[in-house]
């Protein structure tokens, strides 16, 4: 079989004094943190698109990027060495999960029929992959927004016939998750949004999405396929008003639509930063209402406007991010996967492993000073502290509803002007830089 990264070897932990750049220097799959391995802790996965499927292409100008397993006239012979490439890629790197959307494995055909034979031909390989790895699927999707008939979305199109060839590619999308013995699904509404109200029903495009996940639900259960449905929030991006924003918005459609039951969330980075939030909002926000299930991790670029899709290199997002995962009992079903792409003049095979070493190494790192910052439960009494009122008997009798707005009146009558305290930001933000140094 052809060799597609000759000049790599599998990737090891060496520790932080090792010069090699093709080796780990803080992730040690095997090492235990809070009672997990590291592995267990990230989960972590590589995704199709990007890494295998990313060219280079930018909105000013077409890739630059020449792979081996690009090279061929025939779309299922690239199909099918990209694959061999993915799994020498995935194993090298010493992963144990990996992503895809439909359309990234399998290129399209003329008609549904035929680009699901496709499908089926490439999936039957993947399995055989996965048995021969170990490599297991930590979820798959469907694209629904590459193809001109998905310009104006798919489960929010106001032509009942797109909407019905997307509900159908997402049922084959399903079918080849549940073959491959996917660990979840994601749905991400890549254009499911609008340009102008003009044109617009918003209240109908919303309740067809709510009917089509629903169905969904539905045929999930009727193939008995047991993975977590994952909803990932995507503003901005790329219509201008997309209906899954951010963490809260898509809660609050989960509940409107009754799916609170059938869902968590998959929280990209670059998403929240788009969204106006930061990463460890959308993913505290998550956590606090029983959503957290999945982490697309990349970082963006915050003086463009757009999904750089960047590799995660930020130490302090990584710190606070494992903090919040591993406080909220760590990934389940989910995992850490590289949503993210190497840069448009990193051509070669090599820099792809660089990219998700240096991934891998910022969230060991990070989760290496969470565990510390768990341990000592500076930050945890701190906040355990400032909120200590609420465990007084006003508190307790406010969050029971024992007392109402006369009660609390009265209370505030009685003793006068309430004590204040200070949120000491900047000593804890010195406390956090100690951790991390």
């Amino acid at each position: 079989m052809t060799e597609y990264f000759p000049e790599v070897k599998p990737i090891r932990y060496e520790g932080p004094d090792s010069k090699n750049p093709l080796s780990f220097k803080h992730y040690n799959a095997q090492e235990k943190i809070l009672g997990k391995t590291m592995e267990e802790h990230f989960r972590f996965s590589v995704c199709y698109w990007h890494t295998f499927k990313g060219l280079g292409s930018d909105p000013f100008g077409p890739g630059t990027m020449i792979r081996a397993y690009n090279n061929s006239s025939d779309p299922m012979k690239v199909a099918e060495m990209t694959l061999d490439a993915a799994f020498e890629f995935f194993t090298k790197l010493g992963v144990k999960f990996w992503c895809f959307h439909d359309r990234d494995i399998a290129p399209e055909a003329d008609n549904l029929a035929e680009t699901n034979k496709r499908l089926d031909h490439i999936v039957a390989l993947a399995k055989k992959k996965q048995d021969e790895t170990g490599v297991k699927l930590l979820w798959g999707t469907s694209n629904l927004f590459s193809h001109r008939r998905f310009m104006a979305g798919a489960s929010t199109n106001p032509s009942p016939a797109v909407y019905a060839y997307a509900a159908s590619q997402v049922k084959k999308a399903m079918e080849i998750t549940h073959e491959l013995g996917g660990a979840g699904y994601v749905f991400w509404g890549g254009r499911e949004g609008y340009e102008t109200l003009l044109n617009t029903d918003m209240g109908r495009e919303l309740d067809h999405l709510g009917t089509f996940l629903n169905m969904a639900v539905e045929y999930k259960k009727k193939i008995g396929f047991q993975g977590q449905f994952y909803i990932e929030p995507k503003p901005k991006e790329p219509t201008k008003h997309q209906y899954d924003f951010d963490a809260g918005s898509c809660h609050a459609f989960l509940q409107k639509y009754g799916l609170m039951d059938h869902f968590k969330m998959n929280i990209e980075a670059n998403h929240a930063t788009l969204a106006g939030h930061t990463f460890l909002h959308e993913l505290a926000y998550c956590a606090a209402n029983g959503l957290l299930g999945s982490v697309d991790a990349n970082r963006g670029d915050l003086l463009l406007g757009w999904d750089t899709d960047q590799f995660p290199t930020d130490l302090y997002d990584t710190t606070l991010a494992m903090y919040i995962i591993t406080q909220n009992g760590g990934f389940t079903t989910g995992g850490l996967n590289f949503d993210a792409k190497v840069r448009r003049q990193s051509i070669d095979g090599e820099d792809l492993f660089h990219a998700h070493i240096g991934g891998m190494d910022a969230f060991a790192r990070g989760l290496k000073i969470a565990a510390k910052m768990i341990e000592d439960k500076t930050f945890e009494n701190f906040v355990k502290e400032r909120y200590a009122g609420w465990d007084s008997d006003l508190g307790k009798k406010i969050e029971s509803r024992a007392v109402g707005f006369e009660e609390l009146e009265k209370y505030t009558l009685e003793h006068g002007e309430p004590v204040i305290q200070s949120g000491r930001q900047e000593y804890l933000e010195n406390l956090l830089n100690e951790y991390i140094r």
